[in-house]
C-alpha cells in the first residue's frame, strides 16, 4: 500500500507561514525554515511588548506629570498623595494629557491640590 502523506495541508501549512513573512529580510521571507522561527520569534516579541507597553505610557505619563508639577512648585509624588486625600479621581493618563496639552487647567487642579 502506497505512503499517504497530506501535502496539502502541509503546504497549506507552510504558505501560511511565508505569506505571513512577507517584508521580512534576508532569508526570512522565502526559506520554510528560517521564515517558521522568525514569525515564532516575532510573535513571542509581539506579546511580551504587548506588556511592556503599558509599562513605557504609565513612565511618559507620570514623567510628564512630574514635569507639569515641579512648574507649579509642587513634586510629583506630594501631587499625586494630595490628590488621593482630596479624593480627586484623574487618572495619570488624563492628567499627563492636561499637563502637555492643557497647561492652565493642570495648574487649576494644581491649585485645587494645594489648598
Amino acid at each position: 500500500m502506497p505512503r499517504s502523506v497530506n501535502a496539502v495541508a502541509s503546504r497549506a501549512r507552510r504558505k501560511k507561514i511565508l505569506n505571513r513573512t512577507k517584508g521580512y529580510w534576508g532569508r526570512g521571507k522565502n526559506v520554510w525554515t528560517v521564515a517558521k522561527n522568525k514569525w515564532e520569534k516575532g510573535q513571542t516579541y509581539a506579546y511580551r511588548d504587548r506588556k511592556n507597553k503599558k509599562r513605557e505610557f504609565r513612565s511618559l505619563w507620570i514623567n510628564r506629570i512630574n514635569a507639569g508639577c515641579r512648574m507649579n512648585g509642587i513634586s510629583y509624588s506630594v501631587f499625586m498623595g494630595e490628590l488621593h486625600k482630596n479624593n480627586i479621581e484623574l487618572n495619570r493618563k488624563v492628567l499627563a494629557d492636561l499637563a502637555m496639552n492643557n497647561p492652565a487647567a493642570f495648574t487649576a487642579v494644581v491649585k485645587m491640590v494645594k489648598k
